[in-house]
């Protein structure tokens, strides 16, 4: 027994000295919540992709067709006011057609050729969208591909929605504390979900009729913060 002595009592000082040890290590006790926020708003800004395909039987005729045709939007563009900063070619193509292969041997002869030729213009009057989509027919743009609105200030508009998202965690956290029965401590840890802001893309069929109607709505900003609250100990 005497010789077991020692040992034991090594035992129970390192016991000792690994209980405060163990402790530190252990993870405060948090409460955890997402907040969101979303802010509407009308957009002022709007992009209009649009353009001219054309088709012959050699390469040269589709791109000096294709060339002409856009030629003429070009110059309706400028003379509805369309500034040139504001307009600028987003697609270039000239692509052979081939001819349906029926015998599934050797390769599909070549029938014509597609060009197409696309711009994208920048309004900073969303009230003429449907202006210059008639512009854009008009003039013979067969391919209008989408309009796209934007908020020119969405990061102001943002960052009110990101005081309100934590303003909105807060509210849920104290929620889950007082029906704990515990007290709310400092945050310990905030983050932001995903990419913020709106999904602006809003798709337009081609071969639309002039004077089509359009509708700019409201973006919608949203905003989602993950925030970890610390719990405070009894009596503090």
């Amino acid at each position: 027994m005497k010789h077991r002595t020692p040992l034991a009592a090594a035992i129970i000082a390192g016991t000792l000295l690994a209980g405060p040890a163990l402790a530190q290590t252990m993870p405060p006790a948090v409460i955890s919540v997402t907040g969101e926020a979303t802010v509407s708003v009308a957009p002022d800004l709007a992009q209009i992709d649009g353009g001219v395909t054309s088709e012959a039987k050699t390469a040269r005729e589709a791109s000096d067709a294709n060339n002409a045709a856009m030629g003429k939007v070009l110059l309706a563009l400028k003379g509805a006011g369309i500034e040139e900063k504001d307009f600028q070619t987003s697609r270039l193509s000239l692509q052979p057609q081939s001819a349906p292969n029926r015998t599934g041997t050797g390769p599909s002869a070549i029938v014509g050729y597609r060009a197409s030729n696309h711009v994208t213009i920048r309004l900073r009057d969303v009230t003429k969208v449907a202006n210059v989509i008639d512009t854009l027919v008009a003039a013979g743009a067969n391919d209008i591909g989408g309009i796209n609105f934007m908020v020119s200030q969405a990061s102001k508009l943002l960052d009110e929605a990101r005081e309100q998202a934590i303003a909105d965690a807060r509210r849920k956290a104290e929620i889950y504390a007082k029906a704990a029965g515990v007290t709310l401590g400092t945050p310990l840890s905030i983050s932001e979900e995903g990419a913020p802001g709106p999904i602006p893309y809003r798709k337009m069929v081609a071969g639309m009729a002039a004077s089509a109607p359009v509708a700019q709505g409201e973006e919608m900003l949203r905003v989602t913060v993950s925030v970890s609250w610390a719990i405070k100990p009894v009596g503090q």
